[in-house]
């Protein structure tokens, strides 16, 4: 059966993977879609070492929580494509990353990483992309307050210390943080740089209205208020109930929020666009 382009190109929305490898794929197994995507979770032609400069900006996310909230931690590890990122022994190697880096003494993800590093060498040459142990951190509380939440496609995360045991509310603050992303707990967390860069530009924007420097001073001021109760986990209103802001959650509660951690996959990775006869260059340059 010919391999079409229309095929290449189907094949490469499924699995992320370059032009040349998708069109290779299919011509081996005369065309048949799955048994392509089959043949490429199972195989790679490509050593571990010459995937190490791609760009790993997919992946998920591993949380391992103490039962009785004393500990937790949380990993991040990153992958090529989306679609790798279901592979069976990647999902495995993510949670044995998050239980490892909870159950070291040092809490430390670098040698953490540098002990796991043939595994995940191996894990490269098998699933034919590479992979990265990005970031983790371990967080203890010695009141039992901690809590987690992970969106269900495992990409977003967060951990959250409440100063007493309160699995309920703890686990909806975190799922409040993994969903509106607050900065800090409180407003006077916010560090005065941050403020002053704020001011700077809320500055130029009003003195564009022409209006009085007494009515710009009111303004710039307004807009900063509302800057810090955007930014502040317990000033926002409460993701599950718009009316309730998370401060008087946690007052209900007779708790106060002692510290959180948010991770999102592949934020903050710059990921390099190229255009189609780029893209089929390199591949071809690859392939060489």
């Amino acid at each position: 059966m010919a391999v079409s382009a229309a095929m290449v190109k189907e094949l490469r929305e499924r699995t992320g993977l370059g032009m040349m490898d998708c069109k290779k794929a299919l011509a081996e197994v005369d065309g048949d879609m799955e048994k392509a995507i089959e043949e490429l979770r199972k195989k790679s032609s490509l050593k571990a070492a010459k995937k190490s400069g791609r760009t790993t900006a997919n992946g998920l996310l591993g949380v391992k929580v103490a039962d009785d909230g004393t500990k937790a931690a949380l990993v991040e590890i990153n992958i090529e494509t989306d679609f790798a990122a279901k592979n069976e022994k990647f999902i495995a190697f993510v949670n044995k990353v998050a239980e490892e880096l909870y159950a070291s003494a040092d809490g430390s993800l670098e040698n953490l990483a540098t002990a796991l590093n043939d595994e995940r060498e191996t894990l490269v040459q098998e699933i034919g992309e590479n992979i990265t142990i990005r970031r983790g951190q371990v967080m203890h509380s010695a009141t039992g307050g901690l809590s987690h939440y992970i969106h269900g496609d495992q990409r977003r995360g967060a951990l959250i210390e409440l100063s007493a045991s309160a699995a309920d509310l703890g686990r909806d603050l975190a799922m409040h943080v993994v969903a509106i992303n607050p900065m800090v707990i409180n407003s006077a967390d916010v560090s005065a740089d941050i403020l002053d860069k704020e001011r700077e530009i809320y500055l130029s924007q009003a003195q564009d209205s022409g209006k009085p420097e007494e009515i710009i001073v009111k303004m710039v001021e307004g807009r900063v208020k509302k800057y810090l109760a955007e930014v502040s986990l317990l000033d926002q209103p409460f993701v599950k109930d718009g009316n309730v802001k998370v401060s008087a959650l946690v007052k209900q509660a007779g708790v106060e929020v002692q510290g959180f951690l948010r991770f999102e996959v592949g934020e903050g990775i710059e990921v390099e666009e190229l255009d189609f006869a780029a893209e089929v260059a390199a591949q071809l340059a690859d392939s060489k």
